[in-house]
């Protein structure tokens, strides 16, 4: 029988009165295992917003880009294609025109992204689950035709049955020093008809227009220019190794980037964040951990005269060292299981029937978003045992010169 545990338990739970004391251990418990609940939540909650955020780039984004190091735009000839189209694990490639352009639509204005693409982004079929209204077509019938954001399709008013042209207007790449910007001559204007409305995030909503990819390069007097390309893969999970296959096949000159690296600054800030609230919700189970210290420290004067008793019995200072630190391992680690549980609990709930709402009107998502990981448990639970066998270890050697 392991002595040392089996006294510690029994000054955990088998007090015949409950005591100031054993108030604080409970309390102490009861500390540690809001803490762990709390962080393995909130840790989940960022992860949740982090798969969100992701989930809004797959729709939008391309697995892999292809753009300029310098610059905004570059040389794409049929050759260029046809090097990147030789990877075998590439399935297709889409040309992409980006620029800001004003539109006009009756009587109201705008300045938007128009993003010309050509007919691979509709076989991609990215934004097929994000039409709200109308249809994902870019072109026939000998006119070109627009899919707009929801933002930008509310602000002009544009009802995607009324068959009423869209203007875009573009300076004209004018070789003289002097531009009359007052004069209609200085742009390129061209119209075409909005046929889709999609909505997929604010900020996408609320500025991006897709166009054909010749209607773009005569808009923009581009030519065989393009500012980047859309590469879609066949297997998702060789990306990473079809990314540095083309890295090394167009040299230092482009820059080839995965979904993640293209929004590389948000989720960067997203994972800050979720660091610096797990160090505060850590410090906060610090500061709760005292109590352990307080409670085993009190324990052990109370205690004092079955110390000696032990001592009497031959029980070495070791032995009278392990019950306290047990006393104060076992707060910590029921505090921390029922903690995680509870955690896990909670997280699993609001992923299955979202209780907690963003209170966002308009919504895509009502619900916060969890992701409970792994990682997030292990190294809450490490967190808060060593912080709290720490918090026992003062007191289990104080208890020995007794």
């Amino acid at each position: 029988m392991n002595l040392p545990f089996f006294v510690a338990k029994r000054y955990f739970i088998a007090r015949k009165k409950t005591s100031f004391i054993s108030l604080i251990s409970w309390i102490s418990m009861l500390g540690v295992c809001v803490g762990t609940m709390s962080l393995v939540i909130v840790l989940s909650v960022f992860n949740g917003l982090e798969a969100f955020q992701k989930g809004f780039f797959r729709s939008f984004d391309a697995e892999i880009k292809v753009s300029a190091k310098k610059g905004k735009n570059f040389s794409c000839p049929p050759s260029f294609i046809s090097k990147l189209q030789a990877i075998n694990s590439v399935s297709s490639i889409t040309q992409v025109i980006q620029e800001s352009a004003l539109i006009r639509y009756k009587e109201a204005q705008m300045v938007v992204t128009l993003k010309g693409v050509d007919e691979n982004f509709l076989k991609q079929q990215r934004l097929k689950s994000s039409i709200i209204d109308g249809e994902l077509r870019l072109g026939g019938e000998g006119i070109s035709h627009a899919v707009v954001g929801s933002g930008v399709a509310f602000t002009l008013g544009i009802d995607v049955d009324a068959f009423f042209p869209l203007e875009t207007w573009y300076p004209r790449n004018n070789h003289s020093k002097t531009i009359d910007f007052n004069s209609t001559e200085a742009f390129n204007r061209l119209n075409l008809l909005p046929v889709g409305i999609f909505a997929i995030e604010q900020e996408y909503d609320n500025n991006f227009v897709f166009v054909p990819l010749n209607f773009a390069q005569e808009l923009f007097e581009y030519g065989n220019k393009r500012t980047s390309l859309e590469i879609q893969v066949k297997d998702p999970k060789q990306i990473p190794e079809i990314q540095n296959d083309i890295q090394e096949l167009l040299g230092e000159d482009f820059v080839v980037q995965n979904q993640d690296e293209q929004h590389a600054s948000l989720l960067r800030a997203i994972k800050i964040e979720k660091l610096f609230v797990f160090l505060t919700l850590s410090f906060i189970i610090g500061i709760a951990s005292f109590n352990i210290f307080f409670s085993l420290s009190m324990l052990a004067i109370e205690k004092k005269p079955d110390v000696k008793t032990l001592r009497a019995m031959g029980a070495s200072k070791s032995i009278i060292k392990r019950i306290f630190l047990y006393e104060g391992a076992i707060v910590a680690f029921s505090g921390a299981l029922v903690g995680l549980v509870l955690g896990f609990t909670i997280c699993w709930l609001q992923k299955m029937y979202g209780f907690v709402s963003m209170g966002i009107v308009g919504s895509l998502v009502d619900a916060y978003p969890v992701e409970m990981r792994f990682n997030d448990f292990f190294f809450t639970a490490v967190v808060v045992i060593i912080m709290t066998l720490a918090a026992s270890y003062f007191p289990a050697k104080r208890a020995v010169k007794f």
